[in-house]
């Protein structure tokens, strides 16, 4: 998977976990990385696995809302379906570990009743940044 893809991962499971916070924010990451295909976010957010978006995509968003509600529902065919869709073992993974970690990000930032601005223009900047240097940034 893309960098842009799997940040548009993470924006729809925060999207659908209802975190502000981190929807805004990796969507906007997303449609940085993504570039002249930015519109893919805001499609996957408003229509998850049913998006225009490929098969593949389709296929591990579908996994990744199921480990969002439960990681134990996925099945054997949902991993067929997925490397049937062009999905390799690393993208399979990806995408669960993408899914399990942005529910405990989400909830650790509804949980500290953490305020965010609900406007996604305010993201834009914040996301352009996160994008072009990454999430480590050296102290000196």
């Amino acid at each position: 998977m893309t960098p842009g893809e799997r940040e548009t991962i993470a924006a729809y499971v925060s999207s659908r976990n209802e975190c502000t916070f981190c929807a805004e924010t990796h969507g906007s990451i997303a449609r940085h990385l993504l570039g002249d295909r930015a519109e893919i976010v805001d499609q996957v957010r408003a229509s998850g696995d049913r998006a225009p978006v490929g098969p593949k995509l389709q296929t591990l968003l579908a996994i990744a809302d199921k480990v969002r509600k439960d990681g134990r529902t996925v099945t054997v065919e949902d991993i067929a379906r997925a490397r049937a869709a062009g999905a390799d073992d690393k993208a399979i993974h990806d995408t669960v570990l993408i899914a399990a970690a942005f529910c405990m990000f989400n909830r650790h930032v509804d949980g500290l009743a953490t305020w965010a601005p609900v406007e996604p223009e305010a993201y834009v900047d914040h996301g352009k940044t996160l994008a072009e240097t990454g999430y480590v940034r050296s102290i000196r």
